[in-house]
């Protein structure tokens, strides 16, 4: 019977239409209470805000540097940082059933300051937590007397009631696919079964795990700390949270950083695209790093595409997954992204080229396994992205696409066109009433020059419907500039210690 179901699923999904793309707004503009608020009582330029004390004692704080450095693993970020944790509960508000249910949001603080910054970050990266506390060891030592730094893992991820419900060897598959195949019935079924088993899973809760609820979190959250304004740094897609946040309570708005922001002019066709145009820059920005520092890749494309081909040869088994041409470009992208671990994945193909995977696994490993109290990340980051858009795209013209991508974007083109199939089953999302945000205090936003993950044209994008906001531009490659550029780590520091705005268009050198 499950097989006829899955069967009867992978066939609906090969022969649907789609919706097509998405013009969905990010949020709706709400304030306390979801009551609507008078935005013509904001209109005009706004001040930075004043910062306020936080209530410290509002949550049950414990202290967990033996639980954080468990959740690390091997890679405990520097210095003596004390962390305590806590956990906040929430209206979990399914759309079926508003207002209804609840679920547990889990939260870590660093530093001495009297005033709270909250850090979110994307749903398939670091969980908030351990991101918070990754920034804090970074970040300059007066932001962590001034502040406390409060890192939240978003709903669905980390110990956030963190999802795992696709079946491990449905994820291994879906990880595994080889994007370069004509044939993309198997993922097809793969997406489907996917789908399937997280509906089963998670019921009537699916459709609550996305940005548009996990602004309301931060809403309950500021209330807890006791605070008038929420003062917060977005990274990645965690800014689109953020940018939800100013939209649904804009008189609520602190002190705001946002490094790396989706596009919301674009639908996700327009997204993965972008983002396969991106990763050929930074992998190429990964290629010139190689050469300058002597590393022992002699062509990186050359050997990347030699690596591809011995894969397609035979695969090389894996505890959780295979490394295959598919798992080896996935786990190349989760590499470029983290601009410090660029060393490690030069070694790390040089190694799998003479048979050594162990560092192409390592990469992979946090996508798909549930490693010490932290789920595997691809669950959430599927399911949250899913959520927050109604692109729907048809087999066939995913299809079509991954060829034009490929011959646009040789090494990574269909690696993203592939990705559009992986929402096809998943119900689209309830469209939100919206109206822009037409005044906020001033927010600084950071784009990064080669971005694969929020590429630079989508973050300034942005920063152009945020009234009153000022953009930096980092000439470098990553996932973000925050603690990479000493540049716009001193201009984030000077605006939020000293209120002090750096100017619109300011350009960081690389």
């Amino acid at each position: 019977m499950r097989r006829a179901a899955l069967a009867l699923l992978a066939v609906s999904v090969l022969t649907a239409c789609s919706a097509g793309p998405s013009n969905r707004p990010v949020i709706a503009v709400k304030g306390e209470g979801d009551q609507p608020v008078d935005q013509s009582t904001l209109a005009g330029p706004q001040p930075v805000p004043p910062l306020s004390e936080y209530k410290a004692d509002s949550l049950p704080w414990s202290p967990c540097n033996e639980q954080m450095k468990d959740r690390f693993g091997a890679d405990v970020p520097q210095g003596d940082q004390k962390y305590e944790c806590a956990r906040m509960t929430t209206v979990l508000d399914p759309p079926g059933r508003p207002g209804r249910g609840t679920i547990g949001i889990a939260l870590t603080r660093v530093g001495t300051g009297k005033s709270a910054l909250v850090v979110v970050n994307d749903p398939g990266g670091e969980p908030g937590t351990l991101k918070a506390a990754r920034l804090a060891a970074a970040l300059p030592k007066e932001i962590l007397s001034t502040f406390t730094i409060i890192g939240m893992d978003r709903r669905g991820t980390g110990r956030s009631d963190g999802m795992a419900c696709v079946p491990q060897a449905t994820r291994a598959q879906l990880v595994e696919y080889d994007p370069a195949e004509t044939e993309q019935s198997t993922l097809v079924v793969a997406a489907g079964e996917a789908s399937q088993e997280c509906v089963l899973d998670l019921e009537g809760r699916l459709t609550a795990f996305d940005s548009w609820r996990a602004a309301a979190d931060l809403e309950r959250l500021r209330d807890y700390l006791g605070t008038d304004r929420l003062n917060a740094i977005g990274l990645g897609e965690g800014s689109r949270v953020v940018t939800t946040y100013a939209q649904r309570y804009p008189n609520r708005i602190g002190r705001t950083v946002l490094d790396g922001a989706p596009d919301p002019a674009l639908d996700q066709v327009g997204v993965l695209e972008s983002r396969a145009v991106a990763a050929e820059a930074t992998f190429d920005a990964f290629a010139r790093d190689c050469k300058t520092r002597g590393c022992a890749l002699s062509n990186p494309r050359e050997d990347v595409t030699a690596l591809l081909a011995q894969l397609r040869t035979g695969r090389v088994r894996g505890e959780y997954v295979d490394l295959t041409p598919g798992s080896a470009l996935n786990a190349i992208l989760a590499g470029l992204t983290d601009r410090a671990r660029w060393p490690a994945l030069a070694d790390a193909l040089v190694k799998a080229r003479a048979g050594d995977s162990t560092g192409l696994f390592a990469l992979l490993e946090p996508l798909v396994n549930d490693l010490d109290e932290n789920p595997p990340r691809f669950d959430a980051g599927l399911i949250i992205g899913c959520n927050d858009t109604a692109t729907r795209i048809p087999p066939d013209r995913v299809k079509a696409l991954t060829a034009d991508w490929q011959s646009k974007h040789a090494m990574f083109g269909a690696v993203f066109a592939r990705m559009l199939l992986h929402c096809n089953p998943f119900p689209p999302p309830k469209a939100e009433k919206v109206d822009a945000l037409k005044s906020a205090p001033p927010i600084v936003v950071l784009s990064t020059a080669n971005d694969l993950s929020t590429p630079a044209p989508g973050t300034e994008h942005t920063a152009q419907r945020l009234p009153g906001s000022s953009l930096i531009g980092w000439q470098g490659s990553g996932h973000g500039a925050l603690t990479l550029s000493g540049c716009a780590t001193t201009a984030v520091r000077d605006y939020l210690i000293d209120a002090k705005v750096p100017s619109n268009g300011t350009v960081c050198p690389p």
